[in-house]
């Protein structure tokens, strides 16, 4: 049976929390209860109580969503499957089967130990599989072996049929196949509670790695010279990013706010053999850097407080040192921890092309700025590299992970402790964010967002932002322009008519 934890509970006020300290937002938007399920049965048997009651249901598998669409749930219950965590294997009909409710951590060791394989996943350990893997989730890996989507044959999950019955469903590309698409990158919380997926096959795991990177202090930093780092990162990914030696090079331009010392590249390396008998890729790519008065160093890709692949609130400082290859299941688990939880604010935004100057100038004028009142040290724009085996074409078809012509991905991140603070940050990203897609050529109909075109390709689900919602044409920021929000509203209707299954920013039925 779940095990239910409500208010009089002493483990309440711990398990009610998100990873984000934002959320719940009072106590009065605490959900009732929390639902901690070990087994399929146990889910079915406590949706089906959860809807029986008429209580709002909210699902969270490791509790790293950004937004409040799992905690703020007044009155309601949240359904935990975090215990729900069976290790990998082969399922009653083959393939590698990963339980929702593992954390990535608990996949990799698991996946890699038994069967030397991996999926292509982000590096925070404790990030819940279910949630990550159904928002087209993406990692040091994606470049060589794409999403972790494009890998998935099979999900199980319970819907609701419009008189209230918990249905269990396994959907394949031959049962429910518009449901198991959309279970392919549109996001968690929308048709249902996934309980595990089934891989028929899996990437080889890496034999090695190289972390390396290039610092650059802020005290010697020119605009010039920094529009000339951007761009030469954004140079490298739009030109030579698609060549499919690069494939297994993923890099990180870590843009700290200027309150810390150093900002700086990071980057994770290995052959399409998974060994490093070859850094020549590698070489060139910091040699660009280098070149650009950066100081070399060994590396290792930040993680951060809330579960993706970006940008740490942690300075690295600069220091020659050699490029030694680390195997990979210890450069892959060893320090990958969740960080601490933080109060915390993210956006997002996928690049088709290169930086323009104007663009790379005003990220300087907002890194730079300061703002009275606000300690603006844990401010992050992290700039991913993307693309490479994820812009297959034909992969967008197939999944909901439609965005696959991008070459960068960036998180616009701050991190901070005190209530007291989140006016001061919260607007300093928006203006942050607004300007920065509202510069010279931008598309006034769309003015700051990244919009769909020639140069961005919209925001990721994963990463969602409240802020959007102001904008009319929100769907098509997150799920594009090609009909692919029409296709899942309706599966919405069909699978979840009675919308049980909700949030800010959920498929509209």
């Amino acid at each position: 049976m779940a095990v239910i934890v409500t208010r009089q509970d002493a483990r309440y006020n711990t398990l009610k929390k998100s990873r984000n300290l934002r959320w719940p937002a009072t106590e009065q938007q605490s959900a009732r209860q929390i639902e901690l399920c070990d087994s399929t049965d146990d889910a079915v048997r406590a949706l089906q109580s959860i809807i029986d009651a008429g209580l709002r249901p909210t699902i969270r598998s490791g509790g790293h969503c950004y937004e409040d669409f799992v905690v703020n749930n007044p009155d309601g219950s949240i359904l935990d499957l975090s215990l729900l965590a069976d290790a990998d294997g082969p399922g009653d009909r083959g393939g590698y089967r990963i339980r929702a409710g593992q954390q990535l951590g608990e996949v990799y060791l698991n996946l890699y130990k038994r069967y030397g394989v991996t999926i292509p996943a982000g590096s925070c350990y404790t990030v819940g599989a279910g949630g990550h893997i159904s928002g087209g989730g993406y990692g040091l890996l994606s470049r060589l072996h794409g999403l972790t989507v494009d890998w998935v044959t099979e999900v199980e999950i319970l819907t609701v049929d419009a008189s209230g019955r918990v249905v269990p469903r396994r959907v394949s590309k031959s049962q429910d196949p518009d449901l198991f698409r959309a279970c392919r990158g549109a996001g968690g919380g929308n048709f249902g509670v996934i309980t595990a997926y089934t891989c028929d096959k899996l990437p080889t795991a890496p034999q090695e790695v190289v972390n390396a990177g290039v610092s650059f202090a802020w005290e010697s930093m020119t605009e010039d010279r920094f529009v000339e780092i951007l761009t030469t990162f954004g140079h490298y990914w739009e030109t030579k990013g698609g060549n499919k030696e690069t494939w297994g090079l993923f890099s990180l331009l870590n843009l700290s706010h200027s309150s810390s010392p150093y900002f700086g590249v990071s980057a994770q390396f290995c052959n399409p053999d998974g060994t490093c008998r070859d850094l020549s890729v590698l070489e060139e790519f910091l040699s660009l850097f280098e070149a650009l008065k950066g100081t070399k160093q060994s590396a290792s890709i930040p993680r951060d407080s809330a579960g993706a692949d970006q940008g740490s609130r942690r300075e690295r400082r600069p220091g020659a040192q050699a490029m030694v290859p680390q195997l990979w299941l210890d450069a892959t688990v060893s320090g990958a921890g969740g960080g601490n939880s933080a109060r915390a604010k993210y956006k997002s935004a996928y690049m088709k092309k290169n930086f323009t100057t104007e663009e790379a100038k005003c990220i300087y004028r907002h890194l730079k700025r300061t703002v009275p009142g606000v300690d603006l040290r844990g401010s992050v724009l992290a700039v991913d590299s993307y693309g490479g085996a994820i812009n297959r074409p034909e992969l967008a078809d197939e999944t909901c992970s439609w965005q696959r012509s991008s070459i960068m991905k960036l998180q616009y991140q701050s991190y901070w402790r005190r209530p007291e603070d989140d006016a001061g940050r919260l607007q300093w990203m928006r203006e942050f964010y607004d300007e920065v897609y509202s510069v010279a050529g931008a598309d006034t109909r769309y003015a700051r967002t990244p919009f769909p075109g020639e140069r961005y390709q919209g925001c990721y689900i994963n990463y969602p932002d409240r802020d959007m919602l102001e904008h009319t044409f929100w769907p098509q920021l997150y799920y594009g322009d090609q009909g692919l929000y029409p296709f899942l509203q309706g599966v919405k209707r069909r699978y979840d008519p009675n919308n049980v299954f909700h949030h800010a920013m959920s498929i509209r039925p």
